[in-house]
């Protein structure tokens, strides 16, 4: 005669495992389900989006500048990809020699021209060891030139240059600040 008090054994393992794969599950959901990306806040849903992404772009087969960053938001309907996490962009010359490193916290590319606005934090190191800092900064890709109305400093092995503004080659080696506030000479590296 059975005790009605005691579950049988059968029971028992098919509570248990009814446990277990409910643990596992609820594990399994946070490492697959990516985070929740405020970029998309008050506005549409991006359409794509991806982590730890690049982004080559090229004229005429020729690699002109590639593109990281932590995460990329595309929104189709505006045309427009923003990026934030860090981004890192490498530049390439005619001849597919590297020139030049931008490096900034945010930025968007705008799909239609591909160019690129780079916000909060931009520096960008030249080959030669110029390096501009500035907070926003705009490269065209059809020209391959980058330009801003923002407040700049630049630094070379010769000079520092403070100013409102800049225009330049990609490479920064040609380059004219239209408001000049601050020049220094400094000794040249041996």
């Amino acid at each position: 005669m059975k005790n009605s008090k005691n579950p049988s054994c059968p029971t028992i393992i098919i509570i248990l495992l009814f446990a277990l794969c409910s643990l596992l599950l609820l594990g399994c959901e946070s490492k697959v389900k990516p985070p929740i990306s405020s970029l998309g806040i008050g506005q549409d849903v991006p359409t794509q989006e991806s982590w730890n992404a690049v982004i080559t772009f090229t004229d005429s087969g020729r690699i002109t500048a590639v593109l990281r960053a932590g995460h990329i938001a595309v929104f189709s309907e505006q045309k427009k990809t923003l990026m934030d996490s860090n981004i890192t962009v490498d530049f390439f010359d005619e001849n597919s020699n590297h020139t030049s490193t931008l490096t900034a916290k945010k930025g968007i590319v705008h799909d239609l021209t591909h160019d690129l606005e780079a916000r909060e934090n931009v520096i960008v190191v030249n080959d030669s060891g110029t390096t501009l800092r500035t907070e926003e900064l705009y490269w065209m890709n059809k020209t391959q030139k980058i330009h801003t109305p923002a407040f700049v400093e630049i630094t070379s092995p010769t000079e520092q240059i403070q100013g409102h503004g800049l225009e330049s080659d990609q490479s920064l080696k040609y380059y004219t600040i239209p408001k000049v506030t601050g020049k220094a000479k400094t000794n040249a590296k041996k």
